[in-house]
């Protein structure tokens, strides 16, 4: 059972995207005991809901946490050993056994004698902090005991503390940016949703009864709002238990995961193929009765029963619709993106509920029902059928089977959106579509925007970069010409042109033609045999914000001349699901016990241990000694931003 728990915690080392995890914070300082004496402070703050590990643990425990001190240098002496406080013993969730650790705030002293004048005293801490689910590698932090500058060593603490609280920052700043892209995402498909077949003849039902029901027009407002913010509540709670049910880990993982990818997949076709008119998806009439029988009690209990009886009643419509943004927002990474979306969603829908119960003569404004809220269901329903093939897209290059590369999946896509343009402009006609006698001004422009996007695309299949929706399609390199038309997958042209001088290792990034290594060691040695830094991308086959960098970032003048003539691209695929060589599996360092058993295993390992960050995309520029030229950066979109961080550490590599 220990083992189990182990492997569980320690799989579980996540982190929002661009998030470094560092929850202990070290400051040193001094004290002196009489003109020869002096104790060593070691102060560890730790973040809540984390714990560090005493000096002293049981065997096949943590990492102790263990003080080195320079002896090389000479003029003092270690007194005794480090001193601790008294902590916590506790059984630990994580190790299943009694273990002592500190929560909050621990302090570490060491007497030493010093038998010259000496400015300083430096070493280093090894340590390992967990929570109660998981534990991050264990982790070196330098420490300097400045005997006569203490106050200066505080304020470089202080300092560095202020740099650490800025990153978080704007990593919180960046996250937010994500949850608000689902929120206006999920408003728009409330009123899409808002606009089907089941759901918009139900606007004057219920205004019929709110009118009815309510003796004054203050209640009749009153009423309404308490039906808008039960529509709200039920949806809300959708997300909620959406999120608990997976939990912030499995979100997180989503993106990757092949069985998930597949099972989305899977769900979105049915889902489409529902809008289409094939058969309808519906919760078992029971459901609605009992519903309708609790919303005859009246009063606040009955709004919020009738809510409850829109949601079912209208499922066969916002059931695909709501499905299809719980997955979306699910695999975004973000714990809280389904409660988002859901929030976002049920506004829309709610808001115009509300207003015509509060306001019923604007019902006179509305559009009658008809042929067309069936036309919206079915362009839903190509929408779907879209989305679908992205997470097909997304198996497919974590598994490297090559079945649905680039030109395979927009080709599907030009179909679907071909297709649909042909239907918009009256050409085709499905099961449950009424005669059409005419074309409205705003099924002609959807008509001629489907089209127009369509057409857009076609030059894909060639190469082109297709930068509106380069976040979608497989990368240029995932293709069955990564070279471009005229190259082959080998690199050589047929117009007896030839990338020859390739090194062992690399290939060539198109349609970029950047030069990039897979292998860490090869890509290494070049760079130490031409005398350019190394440029470490940290990607993956199916991480979106790797195909925005590659395929709107990278592309530019200044980062592409950079790219191709100033640095090694050394580009590590964290989900590469392709088994190590023979030979070359390894022991993992962040699960022991466990074997590592492929190429994205031991990618995505040593970023996490080297540089404590497992987000993609994550770059990081060093020198031929494997140390970095500047501070790593994450997902960059803005092109002067990365370029300028470019510049930095190339300038630190001349120097």
């Amino acid at each position: 059972m220990k083992n189990i728990l182990l492997a569980i915690a320690l799989l579980t080392i996540s982190f929002v995207k661009g998030q470094v995890l560092d929850p202990v914070k070290w400051i040193t300082s001094v004290e002196k005991i009489s003109e020869t004496e002096y104790n060593l402070i070691s102060t560890a703050t730790i973040e809540e809901g984390w714990h560090l590990y005493s000096q002293t643990v049981p065997e096949d425990g943590p990492i102790p946490t263990t003080f080195v001190y320079d002896d090389s240098e000479s003029g003092f002496n270690i007194i005794g050993n480090t001193e601790e406080e008294e902590g916590h013993i506790v059984d630990d969730p994580v190790f299943g056994m009694e273990i002592k650790f500190f929560e909050n705030k621990a302090t570490f002293k060491q007497k030493v004698e010093v038998e010259s004048e000496k400015s300083n005293i430096s070493g280093f801490v090894e340590f390992m902090v967990c929570d109660d689910a998981r534990c991050l590698a264990p982790i070196e932090v330098d420490l300097t005991f400045q005997l006569n500058r203490d106050l200066v060593n505080r304020i470089e603490a202080v300092k560095n503390d202020v740099i650490d609280n800025s990153m978080r920052l704007e990593e919180i700043q960046e996250e937010n940016k994500g949850l608000f892209a689902i929120f206006i995402i999920a408003f728009f498909s409330g009123f899409a949703a808002l606009l089907t077949p089941c759901v918009f003849p139900m606007i004057p039902m219920t205004v019929s009864f709110f009118t009815k029901q309510s003796k004054s027009k203050a209640a009749g407002v009153k009423n309404a709002l308490i039906y808008g913010a039960s529509i709200v509540i039920i949806y809300v709670l959708l997300g909620i238990l959406v999120s608990a049910i997976f939990g912030a880990d499995a979100l997180n993982a989503l993106s990757t995961n092949v069985w998930f990818n597949i099972i989305f997949f899977v769900l979105l076709i049915v889902f489409a193929v529902s809008f289409l008119g094939a058969f309808e998806i519906v919760l078992p009439s029971s459901w609605g009765t009992k519903v309708d029988a609790q919303a005859d009690r009246g009063g606040i209990i009955g709004i919020f029963f009738m809510a409850l009886a829109l949601a079912i009643v209208s499922f066969s419509c916002t059931g695909p619709i709501v499905g299809t943004l719980l997955v979306e927002a699910a695999a975004g990474g973000s714990q809280i993106g389904p409660i988002v979306g859901m929030l976002g969603f049920s506004l829309a829908l709610a808001i115009p509920f509300a207003l015509f119960a509060a306001f019923p003569g604007w019902l006179n404004s509305l559009p009658k029902s008809g042929g067309w809220l069936n036309t919206v269901k079915v362009v839903l329903g190509f929408l779907e059928l879209a989305l679908a093939f992205k997470f097909l897209s997304n198996a497919d290059l974590v598994l490297q089977l090559h079945w649905l590369e680039r030109e395979v999946f927009l080709a599907i896509w030009i179909a679907i959106f071909g297709v649909l343009a042909f239907y918009l402009f009256g050409k085709i006609q499905l099961s449950h579509d009424s005669p059409l006698t005419h074309i409205s001004v705003g099924r002609l422009s959807l008509g001629i925007l489907s089209l127009t996007f369509t057409i857009y695309m076609i030059p894909g299949l060639w190469g082109a970069p297709l930068n509106l929706i380069s976040a979608f399609p497989p990368s240029q390199s995932y293709s069955e010409s990564p070279y471009g038309v005229g190259f082959s997958k080998t690199g050589s042209s047929q117009s007896n042109t030839n990338h020859s001088g390739i090194p062992d290792g690399a290939h060539l990034m198109a349609p970029h033609d950047i030069m990039a290594f897979k292998d860490y060691d090869k890509g290494l040695a070049y760079a130490k045999k031409v005398g350019k830094p190394v440029l470490l991308d940290f990607t993956g086959y199916a991480c979106v914000n790797c195909r925005k960098m590659e395929q709107n970032v990278w592309p530019k003048d200044r980062i592409l001349s950079i790219l191709k003539n100033e640095v090694v691209l050394i580009s590590l695929y964290v989900d590469d699901k392709r088994p190590l060589p023979v030979g070359e599996e390894m022991e993992s360092k962040l699960r022991p016990g466990k074997k590592l058993k492929y190429i994205g295993q031991k990618w995505s390992e040593f970023q996490t241990i080297k540089y404590r960050a497992n987000a993609q995309p994550f770059y990081v520029l060093m020198n031929h000694e494997e140390e970095n030229l500047t501070n790593p950066t994450a997902y960059t979109p803005d092109v002067e931003e990365y370029y300028v961080w470019l510049q930095k550490g190339i300038k630190s590599f001349e120097k």
